[in-house]
């Protein structure tokens, strides 16, 4: 079991950064894959980002390549999300989750994550 617990949101104005932040309790999270993800009011969750228990691996939604990056430390039971260039459309509350098995055809899937955070709140004004 690992429990989460995301860190880092705020208010920023369009063009900005942020780093969110997931710190992790368990015995397990080294072996967790990691992944991010973002619900506005009135859409659906949806997937952002994620990384592989190593690190080595990482896979990112269209809308935010090349603006957005995850990393982790697992000596730390750390996963960020590095959030830069960000646009009002990045407004959102955002989930860290986690999973400890991984199939690369559902990674951006919200169902394959047993493990969920609270959401932080990102707002980014125009």
């Amino acid at each position: 079991q690992v429990q989460l617990v995301e860190s880092g949101g705020g208010l920023v104005q369009a063009g900005g950064s942020l780093r969110l932040s997931c710190a992790a309790s368990g015995p397990t999270f080294s072996t967790t894959y990691m992944g991010w993800f973002r619900q506005a009011p009135g859409r659906e969750r949806e997937f952002v980002a994620a990384i592989s228990w190593s690190g080595g691996s990482r896979y990112y939604a269209d809308p935010v390549k090349d603006r957005f990056t995850v990393s982790r430390d697992n000596t730390k039971n750390t996963v960020w999300l590095q959030m830069n260039s960000l646009k009002p459309e990045d407004t959102a509350v955002y989930y860290c989750a986690g999973t400890p098995t991984l199939a690369l055809s559902n990674v951006g899937s919200a169902s394959t994550y047993d493990y969920w955070g609270q959401g932080t709140q990102v707002t980014v004004s125009s």
